[in-house]
């Protein structure tokens, strides 16, 4: 995802310690503000980069050797053993799939690479209709069945699952549990585009982040927001695309369909407790699209910051819960 960028750390007061690293086929950055017990700055990039590498490990299918992909290749109709880790993140996939209506499901992997937006390489021409078809067989959470007691999962179709909606989410909130249990208390945490804060910025006021315009070109400033002791996730369809006769094909497979997303809604932002789900639910509202996906975001009070192409200009719209993150940044 992406969408958001971190303004916060442009002018402290008070002294800031920034880290970064990739991780994910993306790069991470951390930046916080050292307590009075120090940690050492290696002791924290050695912690973090630790924590990144489990969770790539678990959710990475970009990796053959990562528990997600030994999932993908395993036959229907038997349990499978899965970590803690990866139990939960399924679990919660699944609920903001029901939530969502189908519009977002972590099955859909098969059809994100037959459009050459998996791990696999690129395409330069749409899918045939048929090919489209026999693959939304495979997919539907439906088709996927969870045993909370032995944290066990199956699978009755050859199914494959992408975590890719919202493995940097949880990675985030795994990264800012870690920091925590260090004794730092104020910080921001970002994974490809996916950010969390704790306590305030080094000015002493909430940390700032502006959401982007959506322009395939060059980069500037659609707004900004103040957070603290949340997360914040964007998901767009205006960079990650391939024309075709002049048809252009977003990243943003629609699951009930097998096809990209066609509407005009095309930048939506998340605030919510949980950077896992912020991610998830920005990508699942942007497959919904803008009338749907705003009376979905109220009826599950969501914080959510909309933006609609129209033209060559842009349409801005929020929801109520949303109102307090925009007026942080008028004090």
């Amino acid at each position: 995802m992406f969408g958001a960028l971190c303004l916060a750390a442009c002018s402290n007061e008070q002294p800031v310690v920034q880290l970064a690293g990739v991780t994910m086929a993306t790069t991470w950055h951390v930046t916080y503000i050292e307590p009075a017990k120090i940690v050492t700055q290696s002791a924290l990039q050695q912690g973090i980069e630790q924590q990144l590498a489990l969770v790539d490990r678990s959710m990475s299918t970009y990796r053959e050797d990562s528990e997600i992909s030994r999932f993908n290749a395993i036959a229907p109709n038997s349990w499978a053993t899965v970590s803690q880790s990866f139990y939960s993140v399924l679990s919660a996939a699944l609920l903001v799939g029901k939530a969502s209506g189908g519009a977002y499901d972590v099955t859909v992997a098969p059809l994100v690479d037959l459009w050459g937006f998996g791990p696999g390489p690129a395409i330069d021409a749409p899918p045939t209709e048929s090919s489209i078809t026999q693959l939304l067989e495979q997919v539907g959470q439906d088709n996927i069945r969870l045993n909370e007691d032995s944290s066990q999962v199956m699978k009755f179709v050859g199914l494959s699952l992408d975590f890719s909606s919202l493995a940097k989410g949880y990675a985030v909130d795994q990264v800012a549990y870690w920091l925590a249990d260090q004794g730092i208390s104020r910080f921001l945490v970002e994974v490809g585009g996916e950010m969390r804060m704790s306590g305030m910025s080094g000015r002493g006021d909430p940390w700032r982040v502006a959401i982007e315009q959506p322009e395939s070109t060059g980069r500037s400033v659609a707004t900004t927001i103040g957070l603290t002791d949340v997360s914040v996730a964007t998901s767009g369809d205006y960079r990650n695309y391939f024309e075709v006769d002049g048809k252009r094909y977003s990243h943003s497979i629609d699951p009930r369909t097998g096809y990209p997303v066609a509407h005009d809604l095309v930048s939506v932002t998340v605030v919510h407790s949980s950077a896992m789900l912020a991610d998830a639910w920005a990508t699942a509202l942007t497959v919904l699209g803008a009338e749907q996906a705003m009376a979905v975001a109220q009826a599950e009070a969501l914080a959510v910051y909309f933006i609609r192409s129209a033209g060559e200009d842009f349409v801005h719209s929020h929801t109520p819960a949303f109102a307090e993150y925009l007026a942080e940044t008028q004090h």
